[in-house]
């Protein structure tokens, strides 16, 4: 399999929004449901448009699987990616994730991971990311607590 990552587009970020309008993705990552503009306007008002961010579109065989994003928050350079779902457990992420790292020469990196997701937490060991701590708090949205364990690359 073929797996690129390329600069965003409009269409990409269409895409993007229909992939996480996927019920199981959210669980699994702990994210909210974004309504189309909320999610839409997120992306080219704060993700697109602040040059302090990368974003790119993963490309495998041809078709758009997700994004990758580099971006600081809290002082430290982070990385997060998404997938749709029919693209996880083919090694898309990990492929995307090693393009990034070729990308971003910057060290440290970190990334903050829901402790239950434990593929996100399998392709950032396979990069070389290690588990240096762990937060809780509490979701504002649903009450619950969550618990993330938290990456770095040297």
């Amino acid at each position: 399999m073929e797996v690129e990552l390329r600069t965003v587009t409009d269409a990409d970020v269409e895409v993007f929004y229909e992939q996480q309008l996927d019920p199981e993705a959210r669980r699994v990552a702990v994210f909210p449901l974004r309504d189309h503009d909320t999610f839409t306007t997120h992306w080219r008002e704060r993700i697109l448009a602040d040059e302090a961010n990368d974003a790119w579109t993963i490309v495998a065989d041809g078709e758009v699987a997700g994004h990758m994003l580099c971006f600081e928050r809290d002082g430290k350079r982070e990385v997060g990616y998404w997938l749709g779902r029919p693209h996880w457990g083919q090694g898309i992420a990990t492929a995307a994730l090693a393009a990034l790292l070729r990308e971003v020469t910057e060290r440290p990196l970190y990334a903050y991971v829901v402790r239950s997701n434990v593929g996100s937490i399998r392709v950032l060991e396979k990069c070389g990311f290690t588990t240096i701590g762990s937060e809780r708090h509490l979701d504002e949205r649903t009450g619950e607590e969550i618990d993330e364990a938290l990456l770095e690359l040297r």
